[in-house]
């Protein structure tokens, strides 16, 4: 099936010039494996900037509504993909064949953690084994999925030089970690900033290229490793300043003291001080799983990474946590959480998106539900759960009535969505058990909320 962007299409560059040509003319085409959280905001950057880009996902029914015009995405609307559909500038796919015809790659795949809390680089090193199948010479190939420092020239690189061309020779191999933060408005894809390292020279200055004809601002550094490096510092620091933050939490509570007003108050040093604040445990692809690869890396190193796992550890228990607070809010009511009705405010991981993955909610619910507990949750922007590779909760989100509220044994807050009414949400519920300082500034009824 053709295309406009097709259509107008040079011939296949095959090398370093041809394909910085291509990429200047805006005839090179992009490919991005994987049509999700990081893969379609990436699609729309490139599109936006006047690329064809072809979305491959082995995801039957994504590419179905991807290529009827429809998103999945709260904050990718269907109407840009209409837009792109009719223009010419995209088309979705699940045949790997036709990667083939792609200039640049893009892998955004998921980099989860297995159960021994391992890096499972089974999606990457699937994805690689699928694009060396069709590649062809002046491709260039870029991983983006965040990963252990090494990645990209000790697993991707020898899959892809096994077909016999060689990489910074024959193809182009890069390394540009996502930077995706959904929900959010200040920053964009396109103006935040693209870190980039290369497996060579040539690799660097094309995958540069390419990037800074779509993106505001590009940072080179001298290796694939160093760019790896860069996102998990970046998570690693956000990890563990959480994580000191929620042992605060515990410390102050049993000191009778709110963390919530201390952070809000050492935020008003205007040098020297960043705030963080706590949750009921870490959300995201990124903060409760990259941690875990540099720790992994580090062992081949002979070296503990102590502070890192410390951090880990105490982000990991605040769920549990959270359930003991809510267990003690109940035993004050005479009750126990076996048998009493929950609901949980709020399913996506922060607020005002529809983003769950790693969301501590699912961990909160499974946890309810073994303790006996009968729970239900309200989320205004995921109407029912997925089918997600670990869990399928099987729920449907409730309508939120006054009538209703009033049926459940405790109200947990879990995700301070902006459409929540806190006022009328403490008014009509009984007890309220509160993870995100959602009810700070309920005047009435706080003798119903307990913080968590």
């Amino acid at each position: 099936m053709g295309t406009k962007g097709e259509a107008s299409r040079r011939r296949a560059p095959l090398s370093d010039n041809d394909l910085l040509e291509a990429i200047k003319t805006r005839t090179a085409r992009v490919g991005i494996v994987g049509m999700g959280y990081v893969g379609l905001p990436l699609m729309r950057t490139f599109c936006n900037a006047g690329f064809f880009c072809l979305g491959f996902d082995i995801d039957t029914a994504k590419v179905k509504q991807l290529n009827a015009g429809k998103s999945y995405i709260k904050h990718i609307p269907s109407s840009l993909i209409k837009r792109v559909l009719k223009e010419g500038r995209f088309r979705a796919d699940t045949d790997p064949k036709s990667l083939a015809g792609c200039d640049a790659i893009l892998i955004c795949v998921p980099t989860p953690l297995t159960k021994m809390r391992d890096p499972d680089m089974r999606y990457v090193e699937r994805t690689a084994w699928m694009i060396a199948d069709h590649l062809r010479r002046g491709q260039l190939i870029v991983l983006e999925s965040t990963t252990y420092p090494g990645t990209t020239r000790e697993l991707v690189q020898p899959i892809l030089e096994s077909t016999g061309l060689k990489a910074d020779r024959d193809f182009f191999l890069a390394y540009s970690p996502e930077r995706e933060d959904p929900g959010r408005k200040d920053y964009t894809t396109e103006t935040i900033t693209k870190v980039v390292g290369g497996i060579g020279a040539k690799s660097l200055r094309v995958a540069r290229a390419l990037y800074a004809a779509a993106i505001s601002s590009v940072e080179t550094v001298t290796s694939c490793e160093a760019a790896e490096a860069c996102k998990i510092l970046e998570n690693v620091y956000r990890s563990v300043n959480i994580a000191l933050i929620n042992e605060l939490k515990i410390l102050f509570d049993r000191m009778g003291i709110d963390v919530w007003e201390v952070v809000r108050a050492a935020a008003t040093k205007p040098f020297g001080f960043q705030a963080f604040y706590p949750g009921p445990g870490l959300g995201g692809h990124c903060i409760p799983i990259d941690p875990f690869y540099l720790t992994w890396k580090a062992r081949q190193f002979d070296m503990n990474t102590r502070f890192i796992e410390l951090a880990g550890e105490i982000n990991t228990a605040m769920p549990q946590y959270v359930i003991a607070r809510l267990t003690e809010a109940l035993n004050g009511k005479k009750k126990s959480v076996n048998g009493s009705k929950i609901l949980v405010l709020g399913l996506a991981y922060k607020k005002d998106i529809d983003d769950l993955r790693e969301s501590p909610s699912i961990e909160l619910i499974e946890r309810l539900r073994d303790l006996g507990a009968k729970v239900d949750y309200n989320d205004p922007h995921i109407p029912k759960t997925p089918k997600q590779r670990e869990h399928d909760l099987g729920l449907r989100s409730k309508r939120l009535t006054a009538t209703m509220l009033k049926s459940y044994d405790c109200v947990l807050i879990a995700t301070d969505h902006s459409a929540y009414d806190y006022d009328w949400i403490v008014a009509n519920a009984r007890l309220v058990v509160d993870t995100r300082n959602a009810t700070a500034d309920v005047k009435k009824g706080r003798k119903k909320i307990v913080k968590a």
